[in-house]
């Protein structure tokens, strides 16, 4: 038992999981003493409930307390059968895995746990399961997202900026410290999102995140059961999940496998040693991604990326344990269940270990068949993207089942594509063109998530210099291409911050979100010409796109960009719609033969940004950096 003590202890600082010798005959003299004087008591049950008539019949239970290794597990109830309970390196923790056979009602079960002949009664509750949840519909291309960071949107509650059990506090002043957004503060703004436009609402990750300093993103999880107090509770993030399903928005969690928080509550007790990679010191990850999918990648880059941890902070998960696997993919599901929910977004999805992964994705897709997943796979050749997209027929054999994967590559070519004048091969909006050629790598091109930026990286209005004009041509393209337009807060009011100022620069607290804030972004009077201009652009777009299937899932035919314009159709059997991006400053006039492919018998085009009706036939007249968006029409 001693032997074994000492073999499972992890003293911990800020950079280190190891030993510390100085410690060690202090640590064993503790250790007898309190190996043989503690009493077994149960203090943490995982998943704290669940629900009957789910798809996987089967449960593992993991049990914490004191000294509960090797105790037997017995219910009283037939209908739920005991298959295994299993005692792991450290007798702290107890796995009781149930199958919960059919017929099982919902209700509270009574367990007893036994060891040495004492005896500890616990209380399990299952409940009924929504008869929809298996088959709610998710976010696709038809819904546009609206991704934020909960502590730098809006402050719905004063009272939660600091709690008594929580370390870091409310400190506005800081950029990188706590600020106060909170879950409420997104309630509140539900009306402002659905009358923009919006579908979907992605927030970053909203548990416990109880790091001394820079908790504020929440990818650090201390809990894995648990919102963040300075955000709300669980049953207010239910809430959320309901209230926007009142206003025609799905919500999306943020959820991260490949890491939690050095504050995580099981890190000062670990189940086993491989619940986490280890290393004698601190081993950061290399971020290269590349060694999944290079066939010629050594063993030593590939373990780098997989094993090394993210941050000092964030402790590298080992998904190859059985154990912790089976937590993760039982907690997507319970969140699922719980808050009803309409999709994923999963953090950092390839520093994962790949195979294990793609089963834990497997398990919540057998579960919502339906259920939409996007994985950030931040590489930067579409070749590499695809690989992380199911269906796509890789050389390894290899299928991640994530439906979606986001479309970075895009990305890359649109932070150029509007700055360049240049009418070289590959310039301008050509870059656009070029990147879309591409698209044969993918399974399914058109559930990409497609973004001019987002919370990890400089804000497009930056990469624009500001400009109006080819901001608006950014979002009209964004938001007429194939795939999931993903916009980030603040877009709609052209917010600024740059990458090279750090990340509070490119998370700023959104004005309005704050009772006293000078400014009221959310309202039409407190923004200014320039906010309005891009607000109404925006707005514009959204709320005709979502009336537009053809859009959504039309098909898409494209025209190689000639003089830096760039023309593209979206269509399908009931409707055309036919967009002219005009990167030049000046107004030009294009030959409407070039694409008589697409517009014979068509004799009109109605602009859905302007209003006004275009004629086709013989030019069509475009303004200097202006984009018209046409939905055509047969008759004059």
């Amino acid at each position: 038992m001693i032997k074994f003590a000492v073999r499972n202890c992890y003293l911990f600082n800020k950079h280190e999981i190891m030993l510390k010798p100085f410690y060690l005959m202090t640590f064993l003299l503790f250790t007898h003493v309190f190996l043989f004087s503690q009493k077994m008591s149960v203090d943490r049950i995982e998943p704290p409930f669940w629900w009957t008539e789910m798809h996987d019949h089967e449960l593992q239970l993991m049990l914490y307390g004191k000294d509960l290794g090797n105790a037997s597990v017995n219910c009283d109830n037939q209908l739920i059968r005991i298959k295994s309970v299993e005692t792991v390196e450290n007798k702290n923790y107890l796995f009781v895995n149930l199958v919960l056979e059919e017929g099982i009602q919902p209700g509270k079960y009574s367990f007893t746990l036994t060891k040495n002949k004492k005896e500890i009664p616990f209380e399990y509750e299952l409940k009924k399961r929504d008869e929809n949840s298996a088959q709610r519909k998710s976010y696709d291309a038809s819904d546009v997202i609206y991704l934020l960071m909960p502590d730098r949107f809006a402050n719905g509650d004063e009272n939660n900026d600091s709690t008594p059990d929580t370390k870091e506090k409310h400190n506005r002043a800081y950029k990188g410290g706590r600020h106060g957004g909170d879950i409420q503060g997104m309630i509140d703004r539900l009306p402002y999102l659905a009358e923009m436009g919006v579908t979907a609402l992605w927030p970053t990750p909203l548990l416990l995140d109880d790091e001394e300093k820079y908790s504020y993103h929440g990818y650090a999880a201390a809990d894995y059961y648990k919102i963040d107090p300075r955000y709300g509770t669980n049953e207010l993030y239910k809430k959320l999940a309901d209230e926007c399903h009142k206003h025609g928005i799905k919500l999306i969690k943020d959820y991260v496998t490949n890491h939690c928080g050095i504050s995580h509550w099981w890190m000062t007790d670990l189940p086993m040693k491989d619940w986490v990679h280890q290393f004698p010191s601190f081993t950061r990850t290399n971020y290269r991604m590349s060694t999944w999918n290079d066939p010629y990648t050594s063993d030593f880059d590939l373990q780098l990326n997989n094993r090394g941890w993210f941050d000092h902070t964030m402790p590298d998960l080992d998904q190859s344990n059985p154990y912790l696997l089976t937590y993760l993919k039982q907690n997507a599901i319970w969140w699922i269940e719980y808050a009803g929910l309409d999709g994923l977004r999963i953090d950092t999805y390839p520093y994962n270990d790949k195979w294990h992964i793609a089963q834990w994705t497997k398990a919540i897709r057998d579960e919502y068949p339906n259920i939409n997943i996007v994985g950030e796979c931040w590489q930067h050749r579409p070749s590499e993207i695809a690989y992380w997209q199911s269906g796509t027929p890789n050389y390894d054999g290899y299928d991640s089942y994530l439906p979606s994967v986001m479309d970075f590559c895009l990305t890359d070519q649109l932070f150029e594509a509007f700055n360049e004048a240049d009418q070289g091969w590959d310039k301008g909006v050509a870059r656009i063109y070029y990147s879309l050629v591409t698209d044969y790598v993918y399974a399914n091109p058109y559930n990409l998530m497609v973004m001019l930026d987002n919370h990890d990286i400089t804000r497009y209005s930056e990469s624009v210099k500001n400009d109006v004009d080819n901001y608006k041509l950014a979002l009209s393209f964004l938001l007429t291409t194939r795939g999931i337009p993903q916009i980030y807060y603040g877009t709609e009011i052209m917010m600024e911050g740059s990458k090279s100022q750090g990340d509070g620069d490119i998370r700023r607290d959104f004005p309005g979100g704050w009772k006293n804030d000078a400014q009221n972004a959310f309202v039409r009077e407190g923004r200014s010409p320039k906010e309005n201009e891009v607000f109404d652009h925006i707005s514009t777009l959204l709320n005709w796109r979502r009336n537009n299937p053809v859009i959504h899932f039309g098909k898409m035919m494209h025209f190689i960009p000639e003089d830096n314009i760039y023309v593209y159709f979206r269509y399908d059997e009931q409707k055309k719609v036919m967009v002219i991006i005009n990167n030049n400053k000046e107004s030009k006039k294009i030959k409407a033969a070039r694409f008589k492919e697409m517009i014979e018998g068509y004799s009109l085009g109605h602009d859905i940004l302007t209003g006004k009706m275009v004629v086709l036939q013989p030019e069509i007249d475009i303004e200097g950096k202006k984009a018209l968006i046409l939905e055509l029409s047969k008759a004059l």
